[in-house]
């Protein structure tokens, strides 16, 4: 990727004035983008054009969705101080898009005893955090009530941290185990502490691609009655997709087209995060079943129509540095994104799968980023309340001492969100 190229091409798209670029689009992108920026709801061709946009069109695009995003959310960049918790990495679910994941017996397998996490946890919050963003693998060999006992010793050495929990491959395993239907299940982890959902485990919603990404993960329609579950019981969730391996743009579509329906009906999703696949390390790139594209295009045609396409019901769309490297995600604060994500101080999902982007982004460079791009920073908690004056313990910088060490490993797939 030459990262040189996509500054200069995002300083011309901001140099322009937006009516130069919609005269320069087709007459299909240009009449979606003024629907868009009239406030309009975009029907899924509309966006089907948006996300293919190439040339002149994505121009256009990367404009019209930097002035829906200041429109929508102001300039401000938001992030969150809070630490990735991944608990154990032995699963049996074999998804061809990860790397994470360990049989009990492999050298380097581990299921993190609940000292340990609480240890991770105070590692955490003297470092300023106010967020845990805990999930791991689906292990066939941990207690019936894991999940709801690790809440239990996270809640009570440290009560007033923010849990984000357990995405709906977690839930839908943990409920079947204690035979708990999902209300009774998440409205149990919710009185024992939990605070939101990742709405990771999504990928592509679609069953025919998930049966090849992976034929015993949770299904669509189970994924759905759990993020609405959740957000019937006032659980709140994030909301993902996983891009650039076997989907299809019509795929993306409709899966945007589906988050959309949720949340009109919900509003239960606190922000769109697009998750670029990391391949290098995965099953699916050794079996040759993808090649993906390059950084650049594909990323800002899906974070700038993602922007436009969800408007006016998803208002914060996060980029991922872990995914696209911290230069090129500052630069999709131009095209649609509001929110740089977390400092993570631990990022044990994407490493593994040959991300090259690190596990820990301290505030300062959060700060740097938002400023380079002509914007500022503002720390939030996990919900989007926004902690003006607030500055973090060592500002989320490592502690005099080490911290503590991360498990170092990782898969391609949703990371916490």
């Amino acid at each position: 990727m030459n990262l040189e190229y996509w500054r200069k091409y995002i300083d011309e798209i901001e140099a322009t004035p937006v009516e130069a670029l919609l005269a320069k689009s087709s007459p299909t992108v240009r009449a979606a983008l003024e629907r868009s920026l009239a406030d309009e709801e975009l029907t899924p061709d509309e966006g089907l054009a948006l996300y293919t946009s190439t040339g002149n069109d994505l121009r256009a695009v990367v404009k019209c969705a930097d002035l829906a995003r200041a429109k929508d959310v102001g300039n401000e960049v938001t992030y969150v101080v809070n630490r990735n918790i991944n608990f154990t990495n032995i699963c049996f679910v074999g998804c061809q898009f990860c790397g994470f994941k360990r049989q009990r017996w492999e050298s380097d397998a581990y299921d993190h005893s609940n000292e340990t996490i609480v240890k991770k946890v105070a590692d955490a919050v003297a470092r300023g955090a106010t967020e845990v963003c805990m999930q791991g693998g689906i292990n066939p060999e941990m207690p019936d009530f894991k999940y709801r006992d690790l809440l239990d010793v996270i809640k009570a050495a440290y009560p007033d941290i923010h849990v984000h929990a357990f995405s709906p491959m977690e839930i839908m395993f943990g409920a079947r185990r204690v035979r708990m239907d999902y209300p009774e299940y998440i409205g149990m982890l919710r009185e024992h502490g939990l605070g939101s959902i990742p709405g990771t485990a999504a990928e592509i919603l679609d069953d025919s691609v998930r049966e090849i990404l992976s034929h015993k993960k949770v299904d669509v329609a189970a994924w759905v009655e759990i993020i609405t579950t959740a957000h019937s019981l006032g659980v709140p969730t994030t909301s993902t997709v996983m891009y650039g391996h076997i989907e299809s743009p019509r795929q993306v579509v409709n899966h945007l087209d589906l988050i959309r329906s949720i949340q009109k009906e919900t509003h239960g999703f606190t922000e769109f995060v697009p998750l670029r696949f990391i391949h290098q390390n995965t099953v699916m790139y050794r079996k040759g079943m993808v090649n993906p594209p390059e950084s650049g295009v594909l990323d800002f045609q899906m974070y700038s129509f993602a922007r436009l396409f969800l408007r006016p019901y998803i208002k914060n769309i996060q980029t991922s540095w872990v995914k696209l490297g911290v230069d090129l995600a500052a630069l999709t604060l131009k095209a649609g994104c509001n929110d740089f994500s977390g400092t993570l101080m631990e990022e044990s999902i994407t490493a593994q799968a040959g991300g090259e982007s690190g596990e820990f982004v301290p505030v300062d460079l959060i700060e740097d980023k938002a400023s380079a791009m002509g914007r500022v920073a503002v720390e939030r908690n996990t919900l989007y309340t926004k902690l003006y004056g607030r500055k973090a313990p060592n500002g989320a910088r490592p502690l005099s001492s080490p911290p503590l060490t991360a498990d170092n490993h990782a898969c391609g797939g949703s990371g916490c969100g």
